[in-house]
Parts: C-alpha cells; sequence; structure tokens
C-alpha cells in the first residue's frame, strides 16, 4: 500500500511543480470536472486524502480550510506536512486493520478500513488524469508519465 502512496506524492510534487509555470488565471479558471479549477483540485487531492486517514486513524478531522490556502506554495507546504504524518501511519500499516470498520463522521457511513485506504489512492489517480486533461487543454505536455514503472519507488 505504501508503495502506491509513494507513487501518488511523486506524481503530485511534479503536479505541484508544473502549476509554478501557470498564470494565476489558468490556475484559478474554472474547469469541466473535478471540483473546479487546478487549485481546488489539488486542494481537495490533499484535503481528502488527509481526512480519510485521520479517519481510518480514528482521529478527529483536523483539516485547513481552502480559504488558508492561497499560493502553490502554500499547497506545497499543506502536501508536505501531511505527507509527512500520512507516511508515519503508512509505514506502520501492517493489514491486520484490512477488516475493521470505521464511523465516517462527513458521510454517516461505516467502511471497513482497508477499503478506505485503497479509495484514496484511486482517488489521487482519478483526479491527476483530470489534471492531465486539462495540461492538454491549455497546450502542454502532463509533467509526468502516469507510468509507476521507473519512478524509482523500489530503490
Amino acid at each position: 500500500m505504501e508503495k502506491l502512496f509513494l507513487y501518488n506524492w511523486h506524481v503530485r510534487n511534479h503536479w505541484l511543480k508544473w502549476c509554478e509555470s501557470l498564470t494565476e488565471k489558468q490556475l484559478r479558471q474554472e474547469r469541466t470536472g473535478g471540483v473546479g479549477s487546478i487549485f481546488q483540485t489539488l486542494f481537495h487531492v490533499i484535503d481528502a486524502e488527509y481526512s480519510w486517514l485521520r479517519c481510518v486513524r480514528e482521529l478527529a478531522d483536523d483539516a485547513v480550510s481552502f480559504e488558508q490556502i492561497r499560493t502553490v506554495g502554500d499547497l506545497r507546504e499543506l502536501s508536505e506536512k501531511y505527507m509527512e504524518e500520512n507516511h508515519a501511519f503508512l509505514r506502520a500499516w501492517t493489514g491486520e486493520a484490512e477488516l475493521e470498520q470505521v464511523y465516517v463522521p462527513w458521510s454517516g457511513e461505516t467502511f471497513y478500513k482497508g477499503e478506505i485506504i485503497r479509495h484514496v489512492i484511486a482517488h489521487e489517480i482519478h483526479h491527476v488524469g483530470q489534471l492531465s486533461i486539462w495540461s492538454r487543454d491549455l497546450g502542454m505536455a502532463p509533467p509526468v508519465s502516469a507510468n509507476l514503472i521507473g519512478k524509482g519507488l523500489y530503490q
């Protein structure tokens, strides 16, 4: 599981770097799909991962609000902060909790912890696909291949 998160974080870091080349208008323009703009979508990916993994750990969701994040630098700092906390949790994950259930306050439902972790992985990959389409809409190549192979994750 950890390797897939490392993959997502590697790709996310490349997208955040790519965002530095965009104008403010390109970054914040409302787009079809996603949760609005490129900026909002990246915030959503970072925020959702953190919230879901806090839920799996049965901790309160203390994520920051979107209004607090103003720049790509702010997004990067938030991502790095959350990655550090999430990586510590994922390194300790043994899979013994796969079938433990946890209540998700924002949905009012109960899910398996393993199901949530896999959802988080797929969620980011889904949104990265949207970013790839949007980069092409802007006449730019995506900053990083979606290929997991060759990213150095197994070194």
